[in-house]
């Protein structure tokens, strides 16, 4: 059994659990345009049971959800848009803050906000 994603207009629509001869046998079940998916890869990774990244073939980009783009060119699924300010690493998929995270252990928020105010600004802590 693997996942699938269906795709409208460029958007996952609905993701389900499937084999290839269920596809071939349920074709009201599966009409449409359907990748598929695997939950072991983000941010062009794959990631074994353990969480440690262990060498499998990333597939997509990144594990499809309700609501990700999929970008025909690239053959790629990843998140809305997060923020006006954030850009997509074409490398990972993966939407980055214009601004790094803090790494001193405390918990941040993005305000959007406070980054258009102030482009030095942008991470609150929380």
């Amino acid at each position: 059994m693997a996942h699938f994603a269906k795709i409208e207009n460029g958007v996952v629509t609905d993701v389900q659990v499937a084999s290839e001869e269920m596809f071939n046998t349920d074709i009201h079940r599966f009409e449409g345009t359907w990748k598929q998916t695997s939950y072991n890869t983000r941010g062009g990774v794959h990631y074994g049971q353990d969480g440690e990244p262990d060498g499998g073939v990333a597939l997509r980009g990144n594990y499809a959800g309700i609501g990700y783009t999929y970008d025909t060119n690239n053959d790629v699924f990843y998140l809305p848009q997060p923020y006006e300010s954030w850009t997509l690493d074409e490398t990972t998929w993966q939407w980055i803050s214009p601004i790094a995270y803090p790494d001193d252990g405390n918990m941040y928020s993005w305000d959007e906000n406070a980054y258009q105010a102030d482009n030095t600004k942008g991470w609150v802590e929380v």
